[in-house]
This record gives structure tokens, sequence and C-alpha cells, in this order.
């Protein structure tokens, strides 16, 4: 059946893009299916998990052929977005997750007829199964229907002709609800696939492009963001969360800065989240937490994904004591001089709060 209405799909996108080959150049279609399995993060996936995990997606992906710097600097890659479907291991406990993402691909190996690609994709997932604490009380690890959703693949791609590719090599995808509801462990899949690329059109010729040497900046930006969290306690209340942070950048290379910065934190459920027995006495000041970090960005034109590895000192943790805390962020420059972007605070794997984040930079 899942051929069948894959050709199906393929005859009506041909069919359509008669009459549009602008927007056909250089688009493809995607298949996939994987098999793997849940990683045992936690103790309790090793009683419930009673099987492998399958799946399949399918995706609608678009060739860049170096009209920018930027196309040709990443070797002309590709983008495109994904539905995807994946079994959980228990379908009576974690039910079956739909996915829905945008992804980005570029090549480590750009050959003929043999390609090595590496993609990042985020998105969101719909569980068909969440905690309960009348029917589903052994789920803790799924919080709410609705997750982020990300993926990772490593991958080779096997060219057989113009229109015609196919696909093998490893998948980890990770969801969660981002700690806006209670509990929420999240699952992580470990998984293979294979598939087959479908070109509606054979690729057109790389545009030649002159890159220009790249200039070494030093940049500054100050941010102030917000979001908002769940306690560990179960609760249904949100508690607003924010920071601020200063920020140094070295431009080193064209794809790649680096640098570090300051951060105060301030977190409105540290208080509800001390209030049990063996707590220490809470003050107002242990809402705050303030710490240094050290950052690495990869950047593609305006758009760029940063991680951050931060060290509290001062007003440290007093909820956790966690001593070190970790960022990703996904960053745009939508000018010269301003940004926005969304990022994930967590403690090493455990997440703890989203946030929206706006900016001013000063780059020279």
């Amino acid at each position: 059946m899942k051929p069948i209405l894959f050709w199906l799909l393929l005859s009506t996108v041909s069919s359509c893009a008669l009459g549009q080959s602008k927007f056909t150049n250089n688009l493809f279609l995607r298949a996939d299916m994987d098999y793997g399995f849940v990683l045992p993060e936690y103790q309790h996936f090793n009683y419930l998990v009673k099987s492998s995990v399958k799946g399949f997606e399918f995706s609608l992906a678009k060739k860049t052929m170096g009209k920018t710097i930027w196309e040709k600097a990443y070797k002309y890659p590709e983008y495109g977005i994904t539905t995807a479907f994946t079994s959980l291991g228990n379908k009576n406990i974690y039910g079956y997750e739909f996915g829905l993402y945008p992804y980005f691909q570029t090549f480590l190996i750009r050959k003929t007829k043999f390609q090595m690609t590496n993609q990042f994709g985020f998105g969101v997932g719909y569980s068909t199964q969440k905690f309960n604490l009348q029917s589903d009380y052994q789920n803790i690890s799924i919080g709410s229907h609705v997750n982020a959703h990300f993926n990772y693949k490593l991958g080779t791609r096997f060219v057989i002709s113009d229109h015609l590719s196919i696909n093998a090599g490893l998948s980890f995808t990770h969801f969660s609800n981002a700690n806006m509801a209670e509990p929420n462990l999240g699952i992580n899949l470990f998984k293979a696939y294979t598939g087959i690329n479908y070109s509606l059109q054979p690729t057109k010729e790389f545009t030649a492009i002159e890159m220009p040497q790249h200039l070494r900046k030093n940049e500054f930006a100050f941010i102030y963001a917000f979001g908002g969290k769940h306690t560990r306690a179960l609760q249904s209340d949100v508690f607003f969360t924010s920071s601020m942070s200063v920020e140094y950048k070295y431009h080193w290379k064209r794809k790649f800065h680096f640098g570090g910065g300051l951060d105060l934190f301030y977190d409105s459920s540290t208080k509800t989240e001390m209030s049990t027995p063996n707590s220490t006495i809470y003050k107002s000041t242990d809402d705050f937490r303030t710490g240094i970090h050290f950052s690495q960005e990869i950047v593609y034109d305006r758009f760029s994904f940063i991680l951050q590895e931060g060290i509290y000192t001062g007003l440290t943790d007093q909820v956790t004591h966690h001593k070190i805390y970790n960022r990703a962020i996904l960053r745009w420059k939508f000018n010269d001089h301003f940004l926005m972007h969304f990022s994930m605070k967590s403690h090493l794997h455990i997440l703890d709060y989203p946030e929206i984040g706006f900016g001013y930079f000063l780059a020279r």
C-alpha cells in the first residue's frame, strides 16, 4: 500500500509540474523507511519497551545550485520539508508519533555517483498517547500530545541516473514538549534508514560564482529573551522565565564563529520548586541565576545554529544545584543590527525551558 501511495503522489506532483518549470527546477521527492530502537536513557524503558521501532518518511525537497556564496561554501546544500511516522516500542503505552519538520542538508563528500550527507531537522510532532493518571500512568515520558521534534541524519547517497538516487544511513530522533507540560522525560530513537529520491526534472548545472575573501570581525550583542516552564511537580501552572545576555563573537571563518558571554536568568518557579520539606529556605534572590558561557556558532548567511556551555557563578541554582547549563539556539539576523532567536536551555540532557529572544548586535 505504501509504495502505491508514493507513486500516486509522484504522478500527481509530476502532472502539476507541467507548465511550472521554474518551480520544479531541481525539485525532488524523497521516501525513506527506517528501523531501530528506543534508546534506554532511563531505567523504565527496559521494562516498558516491548519491540523495535519502525517508521517511514516522505519529503519534498529542493537542491541549491550556487546562486549565492553561501550555497557554494556549503557545497550546494539541499532543504525540504518532511512528514514522518514512527512506532515507539509499545503501542499501548507510548502509541505512535507523527512528525512534520523542515530540514537542511549539507554534504561531507560530494562525488558524481556517491555523496555523504549531514542533515538537521526541527519541527513539531504529535503523539497519539500521553501521560494520564488513570488510563496511562506508566507513560512518564510523554506529557502532551504536541511536542518539539528534532531529527539528525548521517547518510549516504548513491546516484543511479539523472532522476533516481538511493539513500542509506543512520538517524537520531528526539521529541519532548520542552518542559511545557509534565512529565517530560521525552523519547530518543536511534534508527537505520534507506530510501529513494526522485527528481522531477534533470538537475541543472551549478552556477559558477567567485568566492570573496572572508573578513574577520568582532561582534558584540545584547539579547533579552523570555519563555515559560512547568515545575517537576506535575502542576498545571506555567511559570514565567526570562534572561539577559551580553555576547562576544569572533568571526574566525565564514561558516564558524566562536566566543563567550555573561548571562542573567530569572525563573519564577523557584519558590514553588523549593517548597518541599527537604529544601533550603527560599529567598527572593533565588529566582535569579548568573553565569558565564562559551559559544560555537555555525553560520549560513543570516541564519545560524549556536551551542553554548555555561557555568553558574555568583547567583547559583538553588533548586537542582546544577553547576553547568547549556543552550541550543536557532538565530536569525533580519538586518545589519537586529536579531531574533529561539533557544532551549538545559542542564546537559535535562531540558529546562524554551525561550524567544530579541537583540541588538554590532559587528566590525
